[in-house]
């Protein structure tokens, strides 16, 4: 299991999160995303972005005031 800190990316951290799904890790592997969520819009573009990607969401839920964590299985 490995855990990605993409918080220091504010709102524009789409393109690493798929990236990191693409590249970075291999079938079977559970990760943690942790990203900040300003408006909200970021969640659901984020559970899109894992199913298109071919990830199963295990978990969607918030850390604290500004962050989220989102634990994917590719």
């Amino acid at each position: 299991m490995k855990r990605y800190d993409l918080r220091h990316l504010k709102a524009d951290f789409d393109d690493r999160m798929k990236e990191i799904v693409t590249k970075e890790i291999t079938p079977g592997e559970v990760i943690i995303f942790l990203f900040e969520i300003g408006d909200f819009s970021g969640i659901q573009r984020s559970a899109d972005m894992m199913k298109e990607c071919g990830c199963e969401l295990l978990n969607s839920l918030k850390f604290n005031e500004v962050d989220w964590t989102l634990v994917v299985k590719k």
